[in-house]
């Protein structure tokens, strides 16, 4: 069991800067593949960022591409998301997740099988 937790979710204004992060317990001896999703009211959840075992390779969804940074500690078992020039469209609910069985950053939601509660984050206009 891997058990994953949220921080530093909040209020920002349109064109400031959040950094979250995701620390990670349990069975975190391996340094799974480590991904953010977004999931705002009334849409699918949809895959912001990933980040391979050891940080070798990172994945990015187009409209976060050049604005948000995905990184990791491993020896905190901690992953981070940079939120830089955040836009109201970045508002939703935004949760960590890992993928046990996999080598490197992917983007398939169905390959991550641990799920934190997430945090919420608001861009005002």
């Amino acid at each position: 069991q891997v058990q994953l937790v949220e921080s530093g979710g909040g209020l920002v204004r349109a064109g400031g800067s959040l950094g979250l992060s995701c620390a990670a317990s349990g069975r975190t001896g391996n340094n799974y593949v480590m991904g953010w999703f977004r999931q705002a009211p009334g849409k699918e959840r949809e895959f912001v960022a990933a980040i391979g075992r050891n940080g070798g390779t990172t994945k990015y969804a187009d409209s976060v591409k050049g604005r948000f940074t995905i990184s990791r500690d491993n020896a905190k078992n901690t992953v981070y998301l940079q939120m830089n020039t955040l836009k109201p469209e970045d508002t939703a609910v935004y949760s960590c997740a890992a993928a046990t069985a996999w080598l490197f950053a992917t983007d398939q939601l169905n390959t991550y099988d641990y799920w934190g509660q997430g945090t919420q984050v608001i861009v005002s206009s």
